[in-house]
C-alpha cells in the first residue's frame, strides 16, 4: 500500500492589505521597496470575527465540492495551527462537528508553523500506510494577523492569512515519498508569541519601540529576521541532501522545487545557495504573502492550475518552521492530471 495526495483546494479570506494600504500607514516604505525585495504586492487578513477554524472549513467545504469527495469516506482529521479557537477543546473535534462528519473518525491539531504541511503529511501518510485511515483531511490553517502587532511593518508586509485543504487517501495523482526532519529547540525564541501559554499565561504589557519605530513586545509576534534567515540558509540544504539520499535521487533527478513561500528574497538567496535552475524552482507569494502552514499546499495547487506540474514527476518539498522545525520531503507526481 501507498499513500497519495488525492486533491487540494484553499481558502483566502475576503479582506485583503496591499503594499499602497501599508505605506499609507508607513510612509517611510515605498510600494517598489517592498515589491521588489520580498515579491508580495497583496495579502489576505482575517476579519476580527474569523478565526482559523473558519477558514478550514471554508477550505474543506471547497475541497469536497471540487473534488466531489463523500464526507463519509473521510475517517481522520488533522489540524495545523497556531491559532486554535481555544486552549481546549481540540479544535480539529469542532471542524469535524462543522463540516458534518462521521462521529466515528479521529481528529487532532498540530501546534506547529512553517513547516507544518510537511509534518501534517507525514502523520497522514503514517495512517494511511498503518492501515488504521483510507481519507486523512489535512487542514493547514493560520491568522498570524492577529498576533501581529499593528504598527509592525516588517511582519505586516511578509504575513498573510489562510487555509488549505489536502486529502490523502489510498490512491491520487501524487505519491508520498519519504520524509526528512531535524528539530533545535534552541531557536525558538527567534520567532515567537511569548505570552498565552501557562509559561507565561498574562499579558506583560512590555511594549517598546527600537530606534526605527518597529515595535517589540512579548504579547505579539516577535520574529528576529536575520537570524531565522541564517537558520533557513543553514539548516535547509543539509536536510534537502538528506531527503534525495532517503528517496534515492539526485538533484538533477527533481523536477521542481517547492519551498516555504516565506518570501521573494529569502527563497532566491537559497536557491542561489543551493544552485537550483530558475525553471526548476517554483515562487508562488506575491498574491498571498507567507501564509506559514499553507504556502506549499497553495503553491501546489497553483502549480496544478497554471500547469507548471504537467509532465513532472518528482517534485521536493521542504519547509523551515519556528522552533526550528525543519522538514522536507519527495512528491512522485507521476503522469499528473488535475
Amino acid at each position: 500500500m501507498e499513500a497519495y495526495i488525492k486533491g487540494i483546494s484553499y481558502y483566502l479570506p475576503e479582506k485583503m492589505v496591499t503594499n499602497e494600504d501599508l505605506i499609507s500607514q508607513f510612509p517611510e516604505w515605498s510600494v517598489e521597496k517592498i515589491t521588489k525585495k520580498l515579491g508580495i504586492n497583496e495579502r489576505h487578513v482575517a476579519s476580527d470575527d474569523e478565526t482559523a477554524s473558519d477558514m478550514a472549513v471554508n477550505a474543506a467545504e471547497k475541497l469536497i465540492e471540487e473534488y466531489k469527495i463523500d464526507k463519509s469516506s473521510i475517517d481522520y482529521i488533522i489540524f495545523v495551527t497556531q491559532s486554535p479557537d481555544y486552549i481546549l477543546p481540540t479544535t480539529a473535534c469542532l471542524i469535524q462537528d462543522r463540516l458534518g462528519l462521521p462521529t466515528s473518525i479521529g481528529a487532532i491539531d498540530v501546534n506547529l508553523g512553517c513547516s507544518g504541511f510537511i509534518y501534517g503529511l507525514s502523520l497522514a501518510k503514517g495512517l494511511v500506510l498503518g492501515g488504521m485511515s483510507n481519507n486523512v483531511l489535512l487542514l493547514t490553517s493560520e491568522t498570524y494577523s492577529k498576533h501581529i502587532h499593528p504598527k509592525d511593518k516588517g511582519n505586516r508586509t511578509i504575513f498573510g492569512d489562510a487555509a488549505a485543504a489536502t486529502l490523502i487517501s489510498t490512491d491520487g495523482f501524487a505519491e508520498i515519498k519519504n520524509f526528512s526532519f531535524s528539530t533545535d529547540g534552541k531557536g525558538a525564541d527567534n520567532l515567537i508569541v511569548k505570552t498565552g501559554g501557562f509559561r507565561m499565561p498574562k499579558p506583560l504589557d512590555d511594549l517598546t519601540f527600537d530606534e526605527y519605530g518597529n515595535p517589540k513586545s512579548s504579547d505579539y509576534l516577535f520574529m528576529d529576521g536575520s537570524a531565522i534567515l541564517t537558520y533557513t540558509l543553514d539548516y535547509l540544504p543539509p536536510i534537502i541532501s538528506d531527503n534525495l539520499l532517503k528517496n534515492n535521487l539526485e538533484k538533477e533527478d527533481i523536477d521542481l522545487f517547492v519551498f516555504h513561500q516565506a518570501n521573494k528574497y529569502l527563497l532566491e538567496l537559497l536557491r542561489k545557495k543551493m544552485r537550483i535552475q530558475k525553471d526548476k524552482y517554483y515562487l508562488y507569494c506575491e498574491k498571498v504573502g507567507n501564509t506559514v502552514s499553507s504556502t506549499i499546499p497553495i503553491a501546489l495547487k497553483e502549480a496544478i492550475l497554471d500547469e507548471t506540474l504537467a509532465n513532472k514527476s518528482n517534485v521536493l518539498l521542504a519547509a523551515p518552521g519556528l522552533g526550528y522545525s525543519t522538514g522536507a520531503a519527495v512528491l512522485d507526481f507521476g503522469k499528473h492530471s488535475n
